[in-house]
């Protein structure tokens, strides 16, 4: 790998950082103290940044003369899981961890400010901002800091996800689709119970429950084409209170996701037929709600091949195809309103196995010498547009 010189004097630091933030994770919407100690950082680098940008959040700019702005983005939300990795850094708030990257994500961005103010003089054209976002997992904080003015003024965003499904030394980048829209549904079934011994005339709304989660399975094995991805899957299901009574209500709870608004549509509009068909053929009341999340994270062709080409100076022809999820991603609303790439660095542990320490586990770790591949890549995109 050709980590860049200014990077690999900030190693220890950089590291420092992401141990710091792990030690300490906020969820989303919480991370004032996280905040503080990105606010502290950016003043001794020089600059004056913005904070309570999306509630949490924190913008800084650096002018080096007219031109474009190019904006790069770290989200700084926790997750609610109790961490048990065994890390002399571990989380030290009960419940609390940093269980998917977001602290490497932060140190990796404070690395590329500090270069970047410390060789200002390199360059005479354009601007950077550095965008510090609260509340990826699941609240969209996104929407909140564009909402705020994050992209006001910027006319190309990237961002960096580390990524324990692919060694250190590959980075994932492509255009179009590269991480899923994530939706939520809730659907409550409502029978009439009665004596478990005397069925008749009751309406099991356990019986109706299996029928859907078999049901709402075929949507995507007869509906969708083969070779597209798409996923339903029901999470929780609660109902009954006893052995010998038959529920009246079950509870289910589960996820939609899809490359595409296509399929993301699609998928809906089929839910909502079986759910009627079933209530008819049951007789039983359903109410489905379907909650639109996150939509599908979808690249630029012009800013992934940028990211292609600054990720092949640091790792060579290991800079490729990433490994596909069809996890969600807010990222994907900056990349609805302008320009611009979500990618993958590769810092999957020295392991037995790639996903011994998958994202959101309780034992999550990544190697830390990803960590200045991410900002040698961000250095590398700002020298192709505005290095003299």
């Amino acid at each position: 790998m050709k980590i860049r010189k200014e990077v690999n004097k900030l190693r220890d630091q950089i590291i420092n950082w992401r141990r710091y933030f792990h030690q300490n994770p906020e969820l989303g919407f919480k991370e004032f103290n996280t905040a503080e100690k990105i606010l502290k950082e950016l003043k001794k680098m020089g600059l004056k940044p913005k904070n309570n940008i999306g509630k949490t959040g924190i913008i800084a700019d650096l002018k080096f003369g007219e031109g474009p702005m190019i904006a790069f983005r770290a989200d700084m939300d926790a997750l609610p899981i109790q961490e048990t990795s065994g890390l002399d850094f571990s989380s030290k708030n009960d419940g609390v961890m940093h269980a998917c990257g977001h602290d490497g994500h932060m140190a990796m961005l404070l690395a590329t400010a500090k270069v970047l103010t410390e060789n200002k003089k390199y360059y005479n054209y354009g601007s950077v901002r550095f965008i510090f976002q609260p509340a990826e997992e699941g609240f969209g904080g996104a929407r909140y800091m564009i909402k705020d003015g994050a992209l006001d003024g910027v006319d190309e965003i990237y961002g960096i996800h580390l990524w324990n499904y692919q060694p250190v030394g590959e980075v994932g980048v492509k255009e179009g689709p590269i991480m899923a829209a994530a939706d939520k549904f809730n659907i409550k079934v409502r029978g009439v119970g009665g004596h478990g011994a005397a069925p008749q005339g009751t309406v099991d709304s356990i019986i109706v429950a299996s029928y859907l989660v078999q049901a709402l399975q075929t949507i995507v094995s007869r509906n969708i084409n083969p070779l597209d991805s798409a996923v339903i899957s029901i999470g929780k299901i609660n109902g009954g209170n006893n052995f010998n009574v038959i529920a009246d209500e079950v509870d289910l709870i589960g996820t939609v996701r899809a490359y595409t608004e296509k399929n993301r549509d699609l998928l809906k509009y089929k839910m909502n037929e079986i759910v009627d068909g079933i209530s008819s053929s049951f007789n039983a009341e359903i109410d489905f709600n379907y909650i639109d999340c996150y939509p599908p994270t979808i690249n630029h062709k012009k800013q992934s091949n940028i990211v292609l080409e600054a990720a092949k100076k640091v790792v060579g022809a290991k800079a490729g195809e990433p490994y596909l999820s069809m996890g969600g991603e807010d990222f994907a609303y900056y990349l609805q309103d302008i320009p611009g790439c979500f990618f993958f660095v590769g810092s999957a542990p020295n392991k037995k196995s790639l996903f011994e320490t998958p994202h959101h586990c309780s034992h999550f770790d990544m190697d830390e010498k990803a960590l200045s591949i991410g900002p040698s890549i961000f250095l590398n995109i700002i020298d192709n547009s505005f290095r003299n």
